[in-house]
């Protein structure tokens, strides 16, 4: 039997970067204009698109806490800060802002995947792509935090006890980069303080009397009180071991609450190992007895 030659050319690595590039750009452009097409009408019953974004839309600048209980419909749990920074985009149309913020969001799975993994990723997230919850913008933080640590403000200021990830710096000894998380964190609140402090307050209690409401009807039935100490002891072990990949699976752990749509926050560790991912799949398409262009490679098969 002749051997197989599982060797790929430049022109077959080539081939697979153009395929995986336009399979990616035609499902950005697919789940924006199905997304867009099904935001009106919005029923909060219904499987349709921005179920969770609807809540930092419709959120009011002024008591953003009214429905504040976690599962509720439309409830805003994030700290006031989130809510500011969002404002340019709350003056739009639902439908519009809809669209811009799938783009974020698109735009956040990306950055971190590049245009090699993004048509594979996307497949999986696209149901939390659907609903609009900020977990891969978490996860974006997450991985930008390691060279970046003010990165972990946006951590802190949203979900909040995901920002056990910061027990790696303290482990490892890098002190000035847990500083400028904390200076980060502390700078956005306080500028975000001196023009509501009413909210602070506000969100403050919101925390306090949701602090037992880690699992509700709908997410994964373990109680953040178990999964905690799990999340600080992989943290430890990640950092002594020096693999960061894992951090992202910790913040995952210590979700207030892990909706399903929370597992996306998986798809950091796989952004911390890209290259080595991407090697691999273009190896799979290039190499599995079938070219991009759906030719049979010479000698596959024979």
């Amino acid at each position: 039997m002749p051997r197989i030659d599982r060797s790929a050319s430049p022109q077959d690595a080539h081939r697979g970067r153009l395929l995986l590039g336009v399979a990616g750009a035609l499902l950005w452009i697919l789940a924006l204009a199905v997304i867009s097409d099904a935001a009106q009408p919005f029923l909060a019953t219904s499987l349709g698109p921005g179920q969770d974004a609807r809540a930092y839309w419709v959120a009011s600048s002024v008591d953003p806490y009214t429905a504040g209980s976690v599962g509720r419909e439309s409830a805003y749990l994030y700290s006031p800060a989130f809510l500011q920074l969002l404002e340019p985009l709350r003056s739009l149309a639902w439908t519009d802002f809809l669209e811009a913020w799938t783009v974020v969001l698109l735009g956040a799975l990306f950055v971190m995947v590049g245009p090699l993994l993004f048509a594979p990723l996307l497949v999986l997230t696209l149901f939390e792509v659907w609903g609009g919850n900020i977990h891969l913008l978490l996860t974006l933080a997450i991985v930008f935090g390691f060279r970046w640590p003010a990165a972990w403000a946006f951590v802190l200021l949203t979900k909040v006890t995901p920002g056990i990830g910061l027990v790696w710096f303290a482990v490892r000894g890098e002190w000035r980069s847990l500083a400028i998380a904390g200076i980060a964190t502390g700078l956005v609140a306080g500028t975000s303080f001196a023009l509501a402090p009413g909210l602070w307050y506000d969100w403050f209690e919101l925390l306090r009397s949701s602090a037992g409401s880690s699992t509700v009807a709908g997410s994964v039935p373990v109680p953040l009180l178990l999964r905690l100490p799990v999340a600080v002891a992989v943290v430890v072990w990640a950092a002594r071991s020096d693999r960061a990949w894992l951090v992202p699976m910790a913040a995952m752990l210590a979700l207030p609450v892990i909706w399903w749509g929370g597992l996306t926050m998986l798809i950091g560790c796989i952004a911390l190992r890209r290259s080595r991912l991407e090697a691999w799949l273009l190896d799979r398409i290039t190499t599995t007895g079938l070219r991009p262009d759906g030719r049979a490679m010479a000698g596959a098969g024979s």
